[in-house]
């Protein structure tokens, strides 16, 4: 599966950290050429230094479809093409809805899904040319599957994602791109390593595996959904989340 991305062009939206980072990391040591985009060009460009194998960071700002269009021709005349899109830009701001203001919402809103729709129609072009055209959606189990409070903007755009990618994929199946997207559940990225190890440790003893899963857990998922081995799959989701929507309670863990 690995051998397929050698030499493929890759974006990763988002990717100078966190999730992202994890997605762009695991397709470069795949053998893809790898562009990673993040709104400050000094973050994408540490982030490609670090990963290596090629990587290069460019600016970009997903709430803009004039900045995903520079983005994705830049990338295409530098690589030579475009086969794989990984949407994964996102921002989770917590607000309670009773206090949440049409500001922080539109925030949100704009970021994660209109983001989405931004980056998707910005790639199509270039992806319509390749033999292995591939989107893949950085959603959540957060709105699709579970909620938590404080993040009804948030759960709304990523259970929006999945909508759109149903669509989406019906639309572009004709050019041979596949849409398909993962669902992180609890990811140790550098913001829930800032809450300290006992926040850690309470989370995780909510999983069937008992621990937090990692960024390349996500990036692992997105390396199958790019690869030439899942060309007859769109459409579909992949939890990774080490079985946390599985049980009813902590009980149900408590007697396993």
């Amino acid at each position: 599966m690995t051998q397929s991305l050698k030499g493929r062009s890759a974006i990763v939206t988002g990717g100078s950290k966190g999730i992202g980072k994890g997605i762009a990391r695991v397709l470069a040591n795949a053998g893809a050429r790898v562009a990673i985009v993040a709104r400050h060009a000094d973050q994408a460009e540490a982030a490609a230094k670090e990963i290596g194998h090629g990587a290069f960071g460019i600016a970009g700002d997903v709430t803009s479809m004039a900045s995903m269009e520079k983005v994705m021709k830049t990338v295409a005349d530098k690589n030579g093409g475009l086969d794989v899109l990984c949407a994964n830009a996102g921002i989770f701001p917590p607000a309670k809805l009773e206090e949440m203001t049409s500001e922080q919402w539109d925030e949100v809103v704009d970021t994660n899904l209109k983001g989405t729709f931004h980056s998707v129609k910005a790639a199509i072009p270039y992806l319509k040319t390749s033999d292995q055209g591939r989107i893949i959606l950085t959603s959540s189990i957060t709105g699709p599957v579970t909620g938590f409070p404080g993040w009804t903007h948030y759960g709304a755009t990523k259970a929006g994602q999945l909508g759109f990618m149903r669509t989406a994929c019906i639309e572009l199946a004709r050019y041979g791109i596949t849409v398909n997207a993962v669902l992180p559940g609890n990811i140790l990225t550098e913001g829930l390593i800032g809450m300290g190890e006992e926040y850690q440790k309470t989370m995780a003893a909510s999983i069937p595996l008992k621990k937090l899963g990692t960024v390349e857990d996500i990036g692992y998922a997105a390396l199958y959904f790019a690869s030439k081995e899942a060309g007859y799959v769109t459409g579909q989701t992949i939890i990774v989340d080490g079985g946390q929507i599985l049980p009813e309670s902590l009980e149900a863990l408590n007697q396993a």
